[in-house]
């Protein structure tokens, strides 16, 4: 078999989402090492280690693996960070918050930034990698997320950022400097709804993805929790599932000097912020 004739059988095989060719492309990239130009009309033998990769990956993402956690890696904003089992995966809508906060924290000497909820780290140290005179404080709880957020903090060997072990809803927050903007992409799925997710969703941490019975947990304890770590004029950002901004911004009522909705490429209400 070539590895024209591989990367053909391997499209054919994951099309059943109909992208097929897409994540062909990246497991020829990425765990065969074969730039993209080269892939289509490569008639080489493939090698037995090259074949058995492929099928493997073909298997584990029949199974519902993702495809992100095969490849060990995956592009957010203009980075690259490290994933795999025990950690939320990356996705484009939360560069909506990176934008929002380097937009407001642009005039902002030395600025503080709280990540909560980190996982990978995807919001905060990108942010972090913007602004170099920033520091970043990331907490997250889970032992598995929290080692791909140390991964991938030395992966891109961001120094302004502070990594923070701990469970959101006991924390101490009083020895941290105030925050000029506190961001998360907090779990916000209601718990009802955890078991008619795509098999492939439930295969990514169920604690990443279960915000309470009405989803909405985690925004109740930020407010309670980190109100009085922000600074005048400062900004809480969120990430929400679709429908739950009014939700939020109730939670948030008498507490903002001004609140935000932005809407994703797919028209959903997808980030939340308030000016406090």
């Amino acid at each position: 078999m070539t590895i024209k004739e591989l990367y053909k059988y391997c499209s054919e095989q994951l099309d059943f989402d109909n992208c097929g060719s897409f994540e062909a492309q990246c497991i020829f990239e990425d765990l065969l090492s074969i730039p993209k130009q080269q892939i289509y009309t490569n008639n080489n033998l493939a090698s037995k280690e090259q074949i058995d990769i492929v099928y493997y990956a073909i298997t584990k993402r029949k199974n519902g693996e993702p495809l992100q956690y095969i490849l060990g890696e995956w592009d957010f904003y203009d980075l690259t960070f490290k994933v795999g089992r025990g950690v939320l995966i990356p996705r484009p809508e939360t560069e909506m918050l990176v934008d929002f906060a380097l937009e407001k924290i642009k005039d902002i000497k030395n600025p503080i930034v709280y990540d909560l909820c980190a996982g990978t780290g995807c919001i905060g140290l990108t942010i972090a990698s913007h602004r170099p005179d920033s520091k970043v404080y990331l907490l997250e709880k889970e032992d598995l997320a929290f080692d791909y957020l140390y991964k991938n903090q030395n992966k891109l060997n961001i120094d302004n950022s502070i990594l923070l072990k701990g469970d959101l809803f006991t924390f101490d927050f009083s020895a941290l400097p105030k925050a000029d903007i506190i961001i998360s992409n907090p779990p916000y799925i209601n718990s009802s709804e955890i078991s008619n997710l795509q098999k492939e969703v439930l295969n990514e941490p169920i604690s990443a993805l279960d915000g309470g019975n009405d989803g909405l947990d985690f925004y109740r304890c930020i407010l309670d929790r980190c109100l009085l770590n922000l600074k005048s004029g400062g900004y809480f950002a969120f990430e929400c599932g679709d429908g739950q901004s009014e939700d939020i911004v109730r939670i948030f009522e008498g507490k903002y000097k001004e609140k935000n909705i932005y809407f994703d490429f797919n028209n959903i209400d997808r980030i939340v912020t308030f000016r406090i």
